[in-house]
């Protein structure tokens, strides 16, 4: 069905035939459409329609002709960038027009960046010099090593109606079963992505999991794909097919993953491309061989700019279950190389760039443990839930997607509960610089102690699970925010929305450390004061093996105090005494409604408040009355600011 054959949906298929003039596009396109050579042709065609079952795969196709005079150069670049595909043409026996392909016409439409496929043609066949006969391939070779948007190369003639249909057949087969994405014509092999799909599909058709498709399995499979069963002598002849020229291809289980791949390579190089996309297509793919919109929920996830996502059980089950079966020596290390291969079936590894490379604790053998394993999931799960959810259906996640998260309260609801049950808490990590925010990041990521100093450029995240008492584990994301990033992280309303704790961290020797650290504090809480996004707040006084500063003690007991909040945390990354600090950070985090600093301003703002509503009734829309009880009670600073408040209030009335 057309549908299924058009992977994008269109109407039909656009082909646009360019060349220089005279080289027979009008009367290759009025020949292709009536069957018949034209006597009289006009210099430029109408659009011309071929009907859906001109051709197999049932799509309409629609040629537009072009003038290659100068004067309509504007026009000609404009239906090459509409165009699907591109027929471009040469005379046989006007060699000077095929030399116009690499001087001009392919640069042309590079310089113009169209990126469709090409189909070369020599048009008048019957034209050519006897004397002057040279193979098609020994001519288009060098050409289509150095322009690899050629698709394929086509001689023909109208005028004895030589290979005329074959031409836009190509051009449709072009579009709709294109080679680029499959296949890397240099090297001859399926392109990595092609691959990963191909094995997806044959994991997810591999019904028992042995390692091989059984014959029962090969003929669900062609059902699903072709929707007709295989012939026990057919089933046969493709095993010797695959077994002759590759031994490994077929055991005594049947039809291995090698065999399989090796199968579409052939089918490929023998230029049935449409096999192979009928699979693709069958589950699910697009012509970027990922999985189609309508299989991934790339929609966000509804929520609030103070809610989190997080996995579920469900799908923490399915993934300790899938680490299980790629740690195949059972030792709790996932090496780098089965990380890729849980990831074989994805379009991309998605931990191999930032924020996820480096992001969670390795072994010694420098792979993840179970706990490390879930940690990256749990942090791409909270950064990018999409993302999250596209990777687990591409390794195999057999449950309803919306099955595999849950989105978590919110935050403000959790404040006003005094409890937060969330499983991961994001916590963001401010401080001057050389104050020790990398050096405690790398000791929660169990990584030595060093001395040289790196400062961080761009935010950093780490993640790893924090096994509180009673053996409860929590997940604890740590985003490391470089000072000169801090104000362009405030300048978001919403920035402090998806942070759970903050911790300002200071080195405990260096006194202008702990003011800028102190700094940073009430900027942030003054942010959260203004926005309504408050988060709760720890100080940790870094590098304990060092003298503290003179005033040390005095300064941090005054700023706890003014603030409300707990007294510094000292700890020495050098000596690895971390005083509980990643047990203290969850635990601050799950009783959100304290630590939470008050701000001079916010201090003010909030007694300003209570004096009003203490103060003042409502009587009509435009009468302010003092209630005599409470003013008799009110401070002379007090009646002062209430009788300021009053006079702007009547003042503007006036």
């Amino acid at each position: 069905m057309a549908k299924s054959s058009n992977p994008e949906g269109k109407p039909g298929v656009r082909i646009v035939v360019a060349g220089d003039r005279g080289t027979g596009k009008s009367s290759l396109i009025v020949t292709a459409a009536a069957e018949t050579f034209p006597t009289n042709v006009l210099r430029l065609l109408p659009p011309t329609r071929l009907p859906e079952d001109f051709y197999p795969d049932r799509v309409p196709i629609t040629i537009i002709d072009t003038s290659a005079n100068p004067e309509d150069r504007g026009k000609l670049a404009e239906e090459l960038k509409r165009a699907d595909a591109l027929v471009l043409t040469y005379a046989c026996d006007q060699p000077e027009t095929l030399n116009r392909l690499s001087t001009y016409w392919l640069p042309e439409l590079r310089q113009l960046e169209v990126k469709v496929p090409v189909i070369v043609v020599g048009c008048k066949l019957d034209l050519r010099d006897d004397q002057q006969q040279v193979s098609l391939e020994q001519v288009m070779s060098p050409i289509m090593q150095q322009f690899r948007e050629i698709e394929t190369c086509i001689e023909c003639s109208a005028y004895k109606h030589i290979q005329i249909p074959e031409v836009f057949y190509y051009a449709q087969k072009a579009v709709l079963h294109p080679t680029g994405p499959l296949f890397d014509q240099e090297s001859q092999t399926l392109k990595p992505r092609c691959v990963r799909a191909l094995k997806r599909i044959f994991i997810l058709c591999d019904h028992d999991r042995d390692g091989a498709l059984s014959d029962a399995e090969l003929n669900d499979f062609q059902v699903k794909c072709f929707n007709a069963p295989l012939q026990p002598s057919e089933i046969v002849g493709v095993k010797r097919v695959v077994q002759d020229k590759m031994v490994e291809g077929v055991n005594e289980r049947g039809l291995t993953l090698t065999g399989f791949l090796f199968l579409h390579a052939l089918f490929i190089e023998k230029g049935r491309l449409e096999t192979t996309w009928t699979v693709l297509r069958k589950f699910g793919y697009n012509n970027d061989i990922k999985l189609s919109d309508d299989l991934i929920p790339h929609s966000s996830v509804k929520r609030a700019p103070d809610q989190s996502v997080e996995l579920t059980n469900e799908a923490i089950e399915y993934l300790r279950g899938i680490y299980e079966l790629f740690d195949g020596d059972l030792d709790n290390n996932l090496r780098p190389v089965e990380v890729e291969d849980v990831f074989s079936t994805a379009p991309d590894s998605p931990w191999n760039d930032v924020p996820y490379k480096d992001a969670a604790e390795k072994t010694a053998l420098g792979g993840l443990s179970l706990d490390a394993f879930l940690s990256e999931w749990a942090l791409m799960t909270l950064l990018d839930p999409a993302r999250s959810l596209e990777n687990l259906i591409y390794i195999g996640y057999p449950g309803d997607p919306s099955s595999a998260i849950r989105v978590a309260k919110r935050r403000r609801l959790d404040r006003k509960k005094q409890q937060s049950e969330r499983n991961v808490f994001q916590c963001f990590v401010f401080g001057p610089a050389n104050a020790g925010k990398s050096v405690l990041i790398n000791s929660f990521l169990g990584r030595p102690y060093s001395d040289t100093y790196s400062p961080t450029i761009d935010d950093r995240y780490a993640v790893n699970v924090v096994e509180l008492p009673g053996g409860i584990k929590k997940t604890l994301v740590l985003r490391e925010i470089p000072e000169d990033g801090v104000a362009k992280l405030l300048s978001s309303k919403d920035s402090l929305a998806v942070c759970d704790i903050a911790v300002f961290v200071h080195d405990s020797s260096d006194e202008s450390s702990w003011k800028r650290a102190t700094e940073l504090l009430v900027d942030v809480a003054g942010h959260g004061e203004d926005t309504g996004y408050e988060v709760p707040c720890l100080i940790v006084a870094a590098k304990d093996d060092l003298d503290s500063f003179p005033t040390a003690i005095q300064d941090s007991t005054r700023v706890s105090q003014d603030m409300g909040i707990e007294a510094p945390i000292p700890i020495s990354s050098k000596l690895s005494d971390f005083n509980n600090i990643f047990r203290r950070i969850v635990n601050a985090a799950e009783h959100p409604h304290l630590s939470i600093p008050e701000t001079e301003a916010g201090r003010s703002r909030k007694q300003y408040h209570r004096l009003i509503n203490r103060s003042l009734m409502f009587v009509s829309g435009t009468l302010i009355v003092w209630h005599p009880t409470t003013v008799s009670f009110l401070m002379h600073s007090e009646l002062r600011v209430l009788e300021t408040w009053f006079a702007m209030v009547r003042f503007s009335y006036d």
